[in-house]
């Protein structure tokens, strides 16, 4: 003989399975704690690569919330947008640490310029300086060119090391910054 069911029992059974099947997306502990190590131990290996880059290039290095910006050694002559030959190791090194470490990352070029010419000169100068960099990057440095983005702040007194200086006092203000976003483009586009 049989029972007929009753609606609780029906239920029960349901949230049950409904229960059971999702506990199948859940991810496990160990793997979770693996995944997480992984991501700490890349994390130590660039910061400590960011570290021997800075002092081995002269370089500042800020951290920021899922962001690295390196303020490099990477400076220019007046008018002038064409990458030193100084420069050009540093970058090598720069593309080396994000192709060992990050290679998900977006990286943006940021140019800049002292304000010794127009502000619309001095955008399209740092402009032009950023694509040197980012085609240096892409072209010898091997870094994929989805990658890789640049814009230019031309002589943003906000962001000029040293605010109205031009010709050799000037010189840290006519530079190239690399900011590195660890969240790759969905992050960097947000900026």
């Amino acid at each position: 003989m049989t029972m007929p069911l009753s609606r609780k029992a029906v239920l029960a059974v349901v949230l049950a399975s409904a229960t059971l099947a999702g506990c199948s997306h859940y991810v496990k502990r160990d793997e979770f704690d693996a995944a997480i190590a992984d991501l700490r131990a890349a994390d130590a290996r660039l910061e400590s690569q960011i570290q021997e880059l800075s002092a081995k290039h002269d370089a500042l290095v800020t951290q920021m919330a899922g962001r690295t910006r390196v303020d490099t050694a990477a400076y220019f002559a007046t008018n002038e947008a064409m990458l030193s030959e100084d420069a050009k190791p540093l970058l090598d090194d720069f593309a080396n640490a994000i192709r060992s470490s990050h290679s998900s990352a977006m990286i943006t070029v940021e140019g800049f310029a002292d304000p010794s010419g127009s502000a619309a000169y001095n955008k399209r100068l740092g402009q032009r300086r950023a694509d040197a960099a980012r085609d240096y990057l892409v072209n010898s440095a091997g870094l994929p060119a989805t990658q890789v983005r640049s814009v230019s702040y031309g002589e943003d007194e906000n962001r000029q090391v040293r605010p109205g200086a031009t010709g050799e006092a000037g010189r840290d203000n006519r530079r190239i910054a690399l900011v590195v976003d660890y969240a790759g483009p969905k992050t960097a586009s947000t900026m």
